[in-house]
């Protein structure tokens, strides 16, 4: 007598590790639309079709819209943090100017071919009006660690300037706030030029001691 085969089942691990992956496309489908069309801008529906799956599948992993949206706004400004770290730390052999400079440059490349910046840079300015609390209290911490990570680099680079370095750093983040709104409403040969003005007065207005001692 021939044994009945029994019907082959998922292991625990393996059906996490597939209900992990089916959650991560999500998330990926959600913030290429997110940062492209905004929050009203998008669908549900919209984000199932470009993953493969039925709209009733996202439940399985998110309660609703907001939660999945807010999820993605978390790991992108954990991805944001540990991407302006990973920079200031691969400058160091640059000049302190040039560092700078290049840091607020990246954004017109990366606006452009990285989802992550584009959605950030959209929901610090146009985030969905009735998550506008949440959205605003997770971007304002973020900008309270950037703040941290900055003041380091400046007390770590930044020698004999003419105003104190908190203070540099806060009107740094003033300057990359002026020209990303640049970026953002009016494009990328606006922001260039914006940037080019602004960080020339910037400069000269933090490092006079510095181009003082230079020419002793």
């Amino acid at each position: 007598m021939t044994k009945e085969k029994r019907p082959y089942t998922l292991k625990t691990d393996e059906r996490q590790e597939g209900e992990k992956m089916s959650a991560t496309k999500i998330k990926q489908a959600a913030l290429i639309q997110f940062a492209n069309d905004g929050y009203d801008g998008t669908a549900l529906a919209s984000i199932a079709s470009a993953v493969g799956i039925k709209k009733q599948s996202i439940y399985t992993h998110f309660a609703n819209k907001d939660q999945l949206f807010l999820t993605v706004l978390q790991e992108v400004l954990d991805r944001e943090k540990k991407s302006l770290a990973t920079f200031f730390q691969q400058t160091e052999d640059l000049k302190f100017d040039e560092a700078l400079y290049q840091f607020i440059n990246r954004y017109n490349i990366q606006y452009e071919v990285n989802p992550d910046t584009k959605f950030l840079l959209r929901m610090c300015y146009l985030p969905p009006s009735h998550l506008y609390e949440k959205v605003m209290s997770s971007i304002y911490k973020y900008f309270d660690e950037i703040e941290e990570i900055m003041t380091k680099f400046f007390l770590n680079k930044a020698k004999g300037l003419s105003v104190p370095i908190k203070e540099a750093v806060i009107a740094y983040i003033g300057l990359i706030d002026s020209v990303l709104v640049e970026l953002l409403y009016s494009g990328r040969e606006r922001f260039e030029r914006r940037l080019a003005a602004c960080w020339k007065i910037y400069w000269r207005g933090i490092s006079e001691r510095v181009e003082e001692n230079r020419n002793e």
